[in-house]
């Protein structure tokens, strides 16, 4: 057992969720470790897009924490190096049908209230934004606030910014506690020594939960992407059709698709997401992908004889309401929760950082923890 360590706090998770709590908990002055079984960004965030997004989102609690995410990613973008890859390349929401328009504009307009930015794209328009989309859409919406990380990178950046120290490779096996009070972790390497925990431990965090004697419903949710070979700027937003946001808010077991179809600075195309209800079998499905494949050839037929290099697949930290846990356990003193965002723990990562860095430190938090308590399911 190597040497005791005494720290404000202790992060298990070393995906973005975790590197920004670690990076606005330093920000605050505080001391922090961050611990994970795996390397940097080993999990869920390094299967990501890095969809950074507020158009799928209706009016609500999310919405509310993605506004304020979006912002703090713009100022993070002018703080971290150029590796984050940021780009706000903006979203288009396109849809089939007039009836489909319609439902998209009931959409916006209850989004705009809450100070989204949307425009709505009348079906000769959408050429003059995508130009290789496919012919006979109805129209779409425009969201100039939706962008884009490298995923990796960004948590790997926050970390080095963060000034952490970083206990990679390294599983937690027991949370510490006294009296019923959290006071730390125990690894099979070391034990640290906190008076605050944070659970950022993704799909896992619900085995984190246990461990410190509470519970916390979050199952996997597997997604595949697609990675074409590298292309010029054959897609300039984030592409969507209107059946995607009600994907992300489903709460159906089976597999559903919805191809999210985007550029990347580098030149490869990724196409997202399915989204199904499996437990952690990681082994491949064919039929996600051919599902993927045919209808990113829908949205943009010029991608139909474009080679696809790789694929890859992860699990998304699904909670029962679609809302993650955010700040601390009343049931555990000392436990605080940074889990469960979804598909939108990306996007979502430095909002969550900020909100648990202000309940470590005693702090008015910028928007209310309430539909965010962890207890809500008990």
């Amino acid at each position: 057992m190597l040497k005791r360590h005494s720290l404000d706090a202790v992060i298990i998770g070393a995906g973005v969720v975790g590197a920004a709590c670690a990076y606005y908990a330093a920000r605050a002055g505080l001391s922090v470790a961050v611990v994970d079984r795996g390397p940097v960004a080993g999990g869920t965030t390094g299967a990501g897009e890095g969809n950074l997004l507020v158009s799928d989102k209706e009016a609500g609690p999310e919405l509310d924490l993605a506004l304020l995410s979006t912002r703090l990613w713009r100022e993070l973008a002018a703080e971290l190096p150029r590796e984050i890859e940021y780009e706000p390349k903006g979203g288009l929401v396109v849809a089939a049908t007039p009836a489909a328009v319609d439902a998209l504009r009931g959409f916006a307009e209850g989004q705009r209230k809450a100070g989204v930015e949307s425009v709505e794209v009348a079906a000769d328009a959408l050429h003059d934004l995508e130009p290789h989309l496919t012919p006979g859409l109805a129209g779409g919406f425009h969201y100039p606030q939706d962008a884009q990380v490298q995923p990796a990178q960004a948590a790997a950046r926050l970390l080095a910014a963060s000034g952490a120290e970083l206990h990679l490779g390294e599983e937690v096996v027991a949370i510490l506690t006294e009296g019923g009070t959290v006071r730390g972790v125990r690894t099979p390497r070391r034990t640290l020594h906190a008076p605050a925990v944070i659970n950022a431990a993704g799909t896992w965090a619900g085995g984190i939960a246990e461990l410190a004697g509470v519970s916390l419903p979050v199952l996997p949710r597997r997604g595949f992407v697609l990675v074409t070979e590298p292309l010029p700027r054959v897609v300039r937003h984030k592409v969507y059709a209107a059946d995607y946001i009600a994907d992300v808010a489903s709460g159906s077991a089976a597999l559903q698709s919805s191809a999210v179809v985007e550029g990347t600075p580098s030149g490869p195309v990724l196409i997202g997401a399915t989204r199904e209800r499996v437990g952690f079998d990681r082994s491949l499905s064919t039929e996600a992908l051919r599902r993927l494949a045919s209808q990113a050839a829908a949205l943009f037929p010029v991608l139909a004889d474009i080679r696809v290099l790789r694929t890859y697949h992860g699990f998304r930290p699904y909670l029962p309401d679609h809302l993650p846990a955010i700040g601390p356990d009343p049931r555990r003193p000392g436990l605080l929760h940074a889990c469960g965002h979804e598909g939108a723990g990306i996007g979502l990562a430095p909002v969550t950082g900020l909100l648990i860095a202000a309940a470590l430190t005693g702090t008015e938090p910028a928007l209310p923890l309430s539909p965010f308590r962890p207890e809500r399911f008990t």
